[in-house]
């Protein structure tokens, strides 16, 4: 991000990312709680301002990802039960619309696993080698980008991301930890305006879609 600080502590329409993120979350009425994984040395989120009547939980960060969410389910293991839904979400994705946290719920519920959002690859897509000459153009038919939240029970996700670093499969996303637990989550369809912010220009991206987000 080319920036002084952790991009989740970037400015966004007056609020830093992760405040704008969280508010995403905590304002939906299916949401009870949030629990968020601050690594040990971070000095930014003590300034952080989260106006909520919900439960803020703090867990403590890992090196990795799958660190990080599995200390935060071990953590919310001492509020919440076994079988309680989780939703996973990423800290640089602000723009999560309230519509597709519906939508995520509303087929996951029902369902023996859980899913993720995400959405269709719609570019034509090219398999390189190491000097970037196309090797092959791949069929996207079947081929999704995956997003979050991504949402599962907690002891379920709990016990596969364990499995996946006790085979040191340092996993990046929780969807990958169920998969090699021999789970087959559900792909829920969202929007492509859910971005995740990586670089500099993404920042004005989100202000334009937060403008228009209910």
């Amino acid at each position: 991000m080319q920036a002084d600080r952790p991009k989740q502590y970037l400015s966004l329409l007056g609020k830093t990312v992760i405040e704008r993120t969280l508010q995403r979350l905590l304002l939906h009425p299916r949401i009870s709680g949030a629990m968020v994984a601050i690594s040990s040395g971070d000095s930014w989120w003590p300034e952080v301002k989260v106006e909520t009547d919900k439960p803020l939980w703090i867990a403590e960060g890992g090196d990795e990802r799958c660190h990080s969410v599995l200390n935060a389910l071990q953590t919310l293991s001492a509020q919440a039960a076994e079988q309680d839904w989780v939703l996973v979400h990423d800290a640089a994705r602000p723009c999560l619309r309230s519509e597709d946290i519906d939508e995520l719920i509303r087929r996951c519920e029902p369902h023996p696993v859980g899913g993720l959002l995400a959405v269709p690859v719609k570019d034509t897509l090219k398999r390189a080698d190491a000097v970037q000459h196309v090797l092959e153009t791949v069929d996207r038919t079947q081929l999704w980008h995956a997003q979050t939240p991504q949402m599962f029970r907690l002891g379920e996700l709990r016990d596969a991301l364990q499995q996946a670093l006790a085979a040191n499969a340092l996993v990046t996303d929780e969807a990958s930890a169920m998969e090699r637990a021999g789970y087959a989550p559900l792909l829920v369809e969202g929007h492509a305006d859910n971005i995740k912010i990586t670089h500099p220009e993404d920042l004005t991206l989100a202000e334009l879609y937060l403008k228009y987000l209910r």
